[in-house]
């Protein structure tokens, strides 16, 4: 063990992987973070409580840590850059300047210093709390024109970010963006068309090393959600190559020299264009895990040489060169095989009991990450921070590791308490244009059919009954489809939003059921009861009402629907 040691800033899940790193260069871990009660704080030798928005706080305690050896400072996958370089100003321990860090934390500096450098990004405005309360905002956005992207001009995860199409929308929008930002000021951009990428880099001795060209996968508009990434991405090279070339723009305008820089970009029909270059590696389990693992190369680990001073040797090592662009020499490390990052989510309530399936892919999953247990509050996320879970896996191509992914999470279910206002409030918005959006949507002949289906039946449906035999006929032809190759798949799905097929969705309900009628009801222990069910003392619910809550909350809801109706209990267990 070295005498000298690490301050790391956050002792959360992302922050795991800077920690081991620093151990496996034999450092002593020094960890802050606002909760004490954070997942890693176990794994410091020290752990002091600051809240990292307090930058002179940081600065006072590394100023002491000094004295005792303070090799670096670092983060990764928080949004406290600035405060790193701050500290290592004052250190005098290697790190981007915190003019360049506070540039890339503040998205109006960023914005600034990209107009001024000629790096391609949308035009902007930005419009402080005043402005939006005396009414001024509607000048400064006149020549933006819609659809626009609102944000908050220092927060990162999705968070307080909407897209609006409507003039109306636009002061809501503002005022919920300025709720999000510690400066209380929010940024109007205009759109950007086109797929999105993830990119992490390290900047060493005027040299950049691509560590991680990633798709993202968002969706959900209004909002932003990514429901997660692809890594390495499957565009063109001329593609790669260009993107890769205004990545490097933005890093040499904002001045970032000596660490990490992380790029969510663009490829527009206008060219490729910055969202943001961030000063930190990458959050949302890209660098610290589906990087390493389709590289076999420990990303987190030659950043923290860099902060440290010492030569990242690996990466020395390992980076092939690409390309020149402006002076700058531009290396790779290659990824060798697939790595896929899925999430999971729900439709708003409290969770009563999470059924954990299993999938034959299982050798090709690397990670499983609940985030959610019984009795946890859940809801249709509206950003990055408020997703139920999220699976890794590996494998030898693309298509292989998505299948996989997506089999895991469909066979976990997060079966919500009844009787909850939430819910129903979700249930009863029910609508075709509604926003959370249905689990299931058709084309619009089809839903047309389900209006008058809507209208017309009276059927009911009763304990024993099977729900396959209650599909109606507009939707018989699409319960097994599980693409939607004619269909643009954020606006028709034949999948739900955790990918299961209206199939799926029946074979689940009809099996929940079948078990209870049969008295036969599986707990943790695998024991089970003979339970005498009486099914005269079950009203029959329905037929609408169940096909609505199938269309519009997946298996969630109908298991919502019947538990609330029936007044059953839901004992633990797993399917």
């Amino acid at each position: 063990m070295k005498d000298s040691h690490v301050l790391i800033l956050g002792a959360g899940l992302m922050q795991k992987p800077a920690i081991e790193a620093a151990k496996s260069l034999n450092y002593k871990v020094t960890l802050i973070d606002g909760n004490p009660k954070a997942l890693c704080v176990p794994m410091a030798d020290t752990f002091i409580p600051i809240d990292l928005k307090d930058k002179e706080a940081i600065r006072t305690l590394a100023l002491e840590l000094k004295k005792d050896g303070l090799a670096g400072i670092f983060t990764a996958g928080t949004d406290f850059s600035a405060s790193v370089a701050y500290a290592c100003e004052a250190c005098h321990v290697p790190g981007h300047s915190y003019e360049a860090a506070l540039r890339a934390s503040n998205k109006v500096l960023m914005r600034q210093c990209f107009a001024e450098h000629k790096v391609p990004c949308p035009h902007f405005t930005e419009i402080k709390k005043c402005e939006l309360e005396k009414g001024e905002y509607i000048k400064k956005v006149e020549n933006l024109p819609l659809p626009l992207v609102v944000k908050p001009v220092d927060n990162m995860g999705g968070r307080g970010c909407r897209l609006v199409k409507h003039q109306e929308d636009l002061e809501k929008a503002i005022a919920d963006a300025i709720l999000h930002s510690r400066t209380g000021n929010a940024i109007v951009e205009e759109f950007m068309d086109g797929p999105e990428f993830s990119i992490d880099a390290l900047v060493y001795k005027g040299t950049v090393t691509i560590c991680g060209f990633a798709d993202r996968h968002i969706y959900f508009p209004p909002y932003f959600i990514e429901m997660g990434h692809t890594m390495p991405t499957n565009i063109s090279e001329q593609d790669r190559s260009r993107l890769i070339e205004t990545f490097v723009k933005g890093i040499q305008a904002l001045g970032l020299t000596a660490g990490a820089a992380k790029a969510d970009i663009k490829l527009t029909s206008k060219g490729p264009m910055i969202g943001e270059i961030a000063a930190r590696l990458s959050g949302g389990y890209m660098s610290g895990w589906t990087f390493p693992y389709a590289s076999d190369f420990f990303l987190t680990q030659q950043a923290l040489c860099i902060a440290t001073g010492e030569e990242p040797k690996e990466l020395l090592q390992r980076r092939q060169f690409v390309l020149e662009t402006d002076n700058v020499k531009v290396y790779d490390i290659p990824c060798t095989k697939h790595c896929c990052e899925r999430a999971w989510i729900s439709i708003p309530g409290t969770v009563a009991k999470v059924w954990n399936g299993t999938a034959p892919e299982k050798s090709a999953v690397k990670n499983i990450f609940p985030r959610v247990k019984a009795g946890d509050p859940v809801i249709f996320p509206r950003n990055n921070v408020e997703k139920c879970g999220n699976v890794i896996t590996l494998a030898s191509n693309r298509g292989e590791g998505e299948k996989a992914a997506e089999n895991i999470i469909k066979k976990i279910v997060l079966q919500l308490e009844k009787n909850n206002k939430e819910t129903e409030t979700f249930l009863e918005n029910f609508s075709f244009e509604a926003f959370p959006p249905n689990a299931f949507t058709f084309p619009k002949d089809v839903n047309e059919s389900l209006e008058k289906f809507f209208l017309h039946c009276n059927g009911v449906f009763s304990l024993g009954d099977e729900l396959k035999n209650t599909i109606p006929s507009c939707l018989k032809p699409y319960v097994t489809l599980s693409c939607d190759s004619q269909y643009d798949s954020r606006q028709i799905s034949f999948r739900d939003w955790n990918y299961r097929t209206l199939e799926d969705t029946i074979c689940f309900f009809d099996s929940y059921l079948k078990e209870l009628v049969s008295g036969k009801k599986t707990r943790k222990d695998d024991s089970v009861t003979e339970d005498c069910v009486n099914k005269t003392a079950f009203k029959p619910i329905s037929l609408v009402k169940l096909w609505k809550s199938c269309i519009r909350g997946g298996i969630q809801g109908l298991l919502y629907t019947v538990d609330s109706e029936w007044n059953l209990v839901c004992e633990e267990g797993s399917r």
